[in-house]
């Protein structure tokens, strides 16, 4: 499903808490000069599907959290900006949070903050160019 708007893509540590991926949010939405009420929707990777943070912080922002396959992943890779081995390792992408904004936010999708790291999380935002 392909979202209009801005989709932040998380990534994170295993138990990562809700809170740690709160600060990674809040510093690309300063750095994109926006609120958390600007954003249209969360996104990570299958693999983090049952992450207890992950599913906390949808539910506390009151957004859907979408899981991107490892297929629409590999699709978005040619326009991720940055490179992370310890992304790599662990997923088929060289940056998850990243890969799930942009193929949440669809083909036309920029990143519009690329993964920002805080306290064991990463965000980055991505968004369709009816935003941009």
């Amino acid at each position: 499903m392909v979202v209009d708007g801005i989709v932040a893509g998380l990534g994170c540590r295993k138990g990562t808490s809700a809170d740690d991926l709160l600060s990674a949010l809040d510093a690309a939405c300063i750095e994109a000069k926006i609120t958390r009420a600007d954003l249209a929707a969360l996104a990570t990777g299958e693999i983090k599907r049952t992450e207890p943070g992950m599913i906390e912080l949808a539910a506390r922002l009151g957004l859907t959290l979408h899981i991107v396959g490892d297929k629409d992943l590999r699709a978005a890779e040619p326009r991720i900006r940055t490179i992370s081995r310890l992304s790599l390792a662990h997923t088929d992408s060289s940056s998850l949070s990243e890969a799930a904004a942009l193929a949440t936010a669809g083909e036309m999708s920029e990143i519009i903050v690329p993964r920002i790291v805080s306290h064991g999380a990463t965000c980055a935002l991505a968004a369709t160019g009816a935003v941009l």
